[in-house]
């Protein structure tokens, strides 16, 4: 099996993320678990009452309830349930740095060991507060230093007068462990991209959490502008709707609502007619930075349509075919339309110098080459086609084959139908908010059906239960995704009949091409190749470079972190005894 590709490693991070549970339950634990703390102390006559509620449930409490207004005080985002979550975590880490009391059986290192605690957890919740609230250390430091401070006047009510010294050194001293981890985190982030990686952190669970598009600006910072060309075939029918299909080589990602991931959706609106939007060729580097990039796109294909030239004849559609790319192939005057896959072998993203390269290897025959990546067979290996490599010769040549046997076909008159069907199926299923869309071409009684289908991939073998339902309305199809990343928000994982079965959606296909062919009407058929001019995009190698910043810093990071902060405790205990 291949590795993973770095992008496809940034997106294991997720397995880190999980949702904080109501606030409600963790306080009936911090409440509970501190009065059986109180009752246990009860019955082994502690020297003080009501431990369990006065060191470990009020400062719990306490931080609880002011940490969220402090940190949106400050301009930063926490939500009351991970405020709760924080505090029950650090409720049991006081808890558990006090045991070592009852393993030496020696009450009195109770409040050296419990001002040593309330160092450690203020360092835990500067690390916490700073990933996930606000990266700027200055405005986290008060949150994060509640629930010790709490806990210093507690034990400062309860114990004698060595432990205020102790608590104030070991906080001082762990604080400062924890701020020198922090930056040390930021370090790598700021060399490569001049960023701040926590930054980054705190904008994606901003997004996560309620949507926030201000992600968009962070990647801006690290993208760079690219100029693209953009293949169109347009289809004029009479006095019925024109259909455009448009092949954008950028790629509709990163995730849920940021950056270009919603650019079918969105470049479908922007232009005239029923308009579908392929997938060409394009990997997650050129992933638009934010959703306006699509203005520019956009209008790039609309100033290129004004010099349509339209043709009334169409070739047959047929397949080529080398080693395991197939290519379905048809052409509509100067213009061609090639359709690859790989299925029932993966289908992943392409290098876009392969667009490049076929787009002017076509040109010796036509003006224009549509070159679509179909993206429909998804397996667990997720590794982009990058040129140069074997597999990227089958596609160059399979599509080859394509556009020169299109040459040696005679064209003739055809007709057109287009549909779109409303599926009752969710992001959350896979879908985009563009559903299936058909387009029939129909060349002297032979059907052709270009089923486009919006979402991101389909899963391994459901493409071709999809062909088989419309096997019987047309002679030749393919099943393709437009890549859509709208239904990605936290895993790259979620294509088309994953969460639904393919014998679920295929009615819906077969729907959408019934209705196409309802449709079919003499048409005309012109190609445009618009360049897309100073779009700003993530930015070559952006992405692995980020993720192998991002997968380096997880693998040092907690040896980095106990060396960091075992040394701060050993010098603030050094400290302590010096001032004794």
């Amino acid at each position: 099996m291949m590795p993973p590709a770095p992008h496809v490693k940034m997106e294991t991070l997720t397995r880190f993320l999980f949702a904080a549970p109501p606030w409600r339950w963790s306080l009936l634990l911090i409440i509970a678990f501190g009065l059986a703390i109180d009752g246990l102390a009860m019955l082994a006559s502690a020297p003080f009452p009501f431990p369990g509620t006065l060191l470990f449930t009020a400062p719990a409490l306490f931080s609880f309830v002011l940490t969220k207004p402090a940190v949106d005080y400050s301009g930063g985002i926490l939500t009351w349930n991970r405020s709760a979550l924080l505090a029950l975590v650090c409720w049991f880490l006081t808890l558990v740095g006090t045991l070592g009391t009852f393993i030496l059986r020696d009450a009195a290192i109770f409040p050296f060991l419990y001002s040593y605690s309330l160092g450690f957890i203020l360092a835990l919740r500067l690390l916490v507060l700073t990933a996930v609230a606000d990266y700027r250390i200055g405005r986290t430091l008060v949150p994060a230093s509640l629930q010790s401070i709490g806990g210093i006047v507690a034990g400062t009510y309860l114990f004698s007068s060595p432990f205020l010294i102790a608590a104030l050194i070991s906080n001082v001293a762990l604080a400062v462990g924890g701020i020198f981890l922090i930056l040390l985190i930021e370090l790598p982030f700021y060399r490569a991209f001049h960023i701040h990686g926590l930054r980054f952190l705190n904008l994606f669970l901003a997004h996560i959490t309620d949507g926030s598009r201000e992600l968009e600006e962070y990647f801006r910072q690290i993208g760079e502008e690219a100029t693209v060309p953009q293949t169109t075939v347009a289809f004029r029918r009479g006095k019925k709707e024109p259909v455009l299909m448009t092949v954008p080589n950028f790629h509709p990602g990163p995730m849920g609502e940021v950056g270009g991931t919603n650019l079918p959706t969105v470049l479908s609106r922007s232009l005239p007619g029923e308009v579908l939007v392929c997938h060409g060729c394009a990997t997650h580097d050129f992933n638009l930075v934010a959703e306006s990039e699509i203005d520019k796109i956009a209008d790039a294909v609309r100033t290129s349509l004004s010099s349509l030239q339209y043709a009334d004849t169409a070739t047959p559609s047929f397949r080529g075919r080398y080693e395991s790319v197939s290519a379905l192939c048809q052409a509509f005057g100067d213009t061609v339309l090639v359709v690859v896959t790989r299925s029932p072998e993966k289908t992943e993203d392409l290098d876009p110098a392969l667009a490049q390269i076929i787009m002017a290897e076509g040109e010796k025959n036509f003006a224009h080459v549509a070159f679509v990546d179909a993206h429909n067979c998804m397996t667990k290996i997720t590794t982009p086609v990058h040129f140069s490599t074997p597999l990227a010769q089958e596609y160059l040549r399979a599509a080859r084959q394509g556009i020169e046997q299109a040459v040696t076909l005679t064209p003739r008159r055809f007709r057109a139908g287009v549909s779109r069907v409303k599926v009752p199926f969710g992001r959350d299923e896979g879908f985009g908010s563009l559903g299936i869309q058909a387009l029939v071409v129909e060349v002297e009684r032979q059907k052709t059906a270009y089923i486009l289908l919006d979402g991101n991939n389909i899963i391994h073998g459901a493409r071709e239960v999809l062909l088989d339902s419309v096997k019987d309305l047309v002679d030749q199809a393919e099943a393709m995704t437009t890549d859509s990343h709208v239904v990605n928000t936290i895993t790259g994982l979620n294509p088309i009949g994953y969460r639904v079965s393919a014998e679920t959606i295929a009615p819906y296909v077969r729907q959408a091409v019934e209705e196409a062919i309802g449709d079919l009407t003499d048409a005309e058929a012109g190609g445009t190749t618009a360049l897309c001019e100073r779009v700003m995009i993530f930015g070559i190698e952006r992405i692995s470079q980020f993720a192998s910043t991002v997968n380096a810093i997880i693998i040092f990071l907690l040896p980095l972190s106990l060396t960091i902060l075992l040394l701060a405790f050993f010098l603030s205990v050094v400290a302590y005894l010096i001032m004794l």
